[in-house]
């Protein structure tokens, strides 16, 4: 069905491309001078962006379905204003087989919501020990490859990892923390661990995995050369300025690396721990408000290129345990947008086009894909949203089976309105008639 779309203020990652009505027809963009369609939505005072692409999601399919499954999660992410996110490995049996992949991207088209990418395990069972398929999970479509979850100990495999992958041409992404250092730590490491007696993860503990992780990249570069093919080490949640610092060092030198931001570590710092609430308990922990002021900046140079969530849902009962045994995890999906536009766009003034850029084409770079771009001919995956419409964060109305958030009661601005992937709604905000 076609869709004109009138009088929006068109951002993207470019930046502003001033107020158009934008015809979408056949699952592209077929103008942005308006036309007859079979249906009209009037967008003044609202903004259209490239939908989202989000690098970073578990989706907990298969095996752990009760925290969230397909349907609940791309739900989730269609709602959040993403028309595409890429699903996370540790699953139950962790997803590294060619077939397993298969399936799942076979059983996402069947769901009306957000498209799926999918990540595969680098190593089997995500042990660090035997590497996977790197070729054969790449022809049945797997996106990336990584242990999330899971910390990398062997710089042997890992590199070894790298080179396949990069062969493959499929990235790499990392969980760059050195189990050592980090130890039984559940906050982040400092005064405030010592004041509340809890044990502390330093962000050494990532530093120097990253460090280490640079010079492996390093080696799997000068590798690869050899076959004209490049890798790429992707970073994930990156917590800590030391770790921005040196991911920037390895751009400015022309490494192939991209690290990723999360909408927790751009908002949230350890203070939150005060109250003993396990909300707060993610992996890497929330730092200091120097590290959240370091990953803002980084994100605004361009030292970060990617937003990604790290969607984690867990259930109730599982969040609601004590400190010690609640799990690691954080769910965003629908809320990341509306509060990154808040509390980096509204309040600390980071231009639009930054924030849509990081959310959009820097994630689909990462991936191999190319920009996303509101332009004639590009596929209309589309989100709506209001700069002006402010509502508190209700957990209890998330589509995600994870119905609690550390944002709860905050009040934000921006939230999608409407989100198309191939030019298929695949969310609509009751606020848009």
């Amino acid at each position: 069905m076609s869709l004109l779309i009138k009088n929006a203020r068109l951002v993207d990652g470019s930046g502003e491309l001033g107020t158009a009505d934008v015809l979408v027809a056949e699952g592209r963009i077929a103008s942005l001078s308006g036309g007859d369609a079979a249906r009209v939505v009037e967008a003044a005072g609202k903004v259209l962006t490239p939908a989202l692409t989000d690098p970073h999601t578990h989706l907990r399919t298969p095996g752990q379905e009760v925290k969230e499954d397909l349907a609940s999660g791309l739900r989730a992410a269609a709602r959040g204003g993403y028309g595409a996110v890429l699903a996370m490995p540790n699953t139950e049996p962790a997803l590294q087989e060619p077939e397993q992949v298969q399936a799942l991207l076979d059983e996402a088209r069947k769901i009306s919501g957000a498209h799926l990418f999918a990540a595969a395990a680098l190593t089997r069972d995500q042990a660090g020990e035997r590497l996977t398929p790197a070729a054969l999970l790449a022809q049945a479509g797997a996106s990336l490859l990584t242990d999330d979850g899971h910390t990398n100990e062997d710089a042997g495999v890992l590199a070894r990892g790298l080179i396949y992958a990069g062969a493959a041409g499929l990235p790499v992404a990392v969980h760059a923390e050195d189990a050592g250092l980090r130890g039984g730590g559940v906050m982040n490491d400092g005064r405030l661990a010592a004041e509340l007696g809890l044990a502390g993860n330093p962000p050494e503990a990532e530093a120097a995995r990253v460090a280490r992780d640079l010079e492996v990249l390093r080696y799997a570069v000068r590798k690869l050369e050899l076959l004209g093919r490049r890798p790429l080490l992707y970073f994930q949640h990156v917590s800590s300025a030391r770790s921005v610092e040196l991911i920037r060092a390895a751009r400015a030198e022309g490494l192939p690396v991209c690290g990723e931001a999360t909408p927790h570590h751009l908002t949230l710092s350890e203070d939150a721990w005060r109250d003993f609430d396990p909300l707060f308990k993610v992996a890497p922990p929330l730092r200091t408000t120097a590290d959240v002021e370091a990953l803002a900046g980084a994100l605004e140079a361009g030292d970060l290129c990617a937003i990604g969530t790290d969607h984690a849902p867990h259930t109730r009962a599982e969040k609601e345990r004590d400190l010690e045994s609640a799990p690691f995890g954080i769910p965003s999906l629908e809320v990341a947008f509306a509060l990154l536009y808040t509390e980096l766009v509204a309040k600390r003034g980071l231009p639009l086009p930054v924030l849509i850029e990081r959310m959009t084409s820097g994630p689909r770079r990462a991936l191999g894909l190319g920009p996303a771009r509101l332009e004639v001919g590009a596929p209309a995956d589309l989100m709506l949203f209001d700069p002006g419409l402010e509502r508190p964060v209700e957990p209890e109305k998330f589509v995600s089976k994870a119905r609690y958030s550390p944002w709860a009661g905050w009040r934000l601005s921006g939230w999608p309105l409407l989100t198309l992937v191939a030019g298929k709604e695949v969310w609509r905000d009751a606020a848009v008639a």
